[in-house]
Formats: C-alpha cells, sequence, structure tokens
C-alpha cells in the first residue's frame, strides 16, 4: 500500500488549510485539488479530500459537482489501498473519475 511521507502530509495539512481559509472559490478549490494530488496515497486524507470538496460543492450549490464527489467518496479508499488511483488528478468532477493528469512541479518531489 502506497503512503505518504511526513513532508507530503504536511504539504496536505496546509493546502486543506489554505483552502479552509480562502475566501474566494477558485482559489479554494485550486487548494482542494492541490490537497487532493497529495492524498491519493493515504486511504483516510483521500477520503477527507473528497468529502471538503463534496461539502464546497454543496456550499456552492454545485449539483453535479456534489454528485460527483459523493462517487468518489466510496472510491476513495479503496483506490488508495489498492494504488489505484490516477496520478495527479484533480480529483474535481471535471477532470472525470480515472484521468491521469500532469503534477504541479512544486507539488512532485512530495508524490513520488
Amino acid at each position: 500500500m502506497p503512503s505518504l511521507t511526513a513532508s507530503a502530509r504536511s504539504r496536505y495539512h496546509e493546502e486543506m488549510a489554505a483552502a479552509h481559509t480562502a475566501t474566494i472559490a477558485a482559489q479554494r478549490w485550486r487548494h482542494l485539488e492541490r490537497a487532493h494530488i497529495l492524498s491519493q496515497p493515504d486511504p483516510i486524507l483521500h477520503t477527507k479530500n473528497h468529502v471538503a470538496m463534496f461539502i464546497v460543492a454543496v456550499r456552492d450549490h454545485d449539483r453535479r459537482e456534489a454528485l460527483g464527489q459523493i462517487l468518489r467518496i466510496i472510491v476513495a479508499a479503496p483506490g488508495s489501498l489498492t494504488g489505484r488511483y490516477p496520478e495527479g488528478n484533480t480529483g474535481r468532477t471535471a477532470a472525470g473519475l480515472t484521468t491521469v493528469m500532469p503534477i504541479p512541479a512544486d507539488l512532485a518531489a512530495f508524490v513520488k
């Protein structure tokens, strides 16, 4: 089972804190997406990230995103436990459930 390094876990928490304090929706989503990339190897953090995305989608009245996050909440932990997750994926509904995406350069050192 893949796992997070202490530095990746710390960076994840920084991104989640930044998402929590962001006052602009686009910034909030950007931090959640970055946290998602970092969280994928950890079943608990990965699932928590999708729960946070679901909450934000509901607050934003974005039904499509909220429904997409429900599915992702269900598959996040099994995907992390088996190592079957699309690296670099931002976790948003528009990104697609299995789409591999480039990892931002500043996060790449934390992911591998």
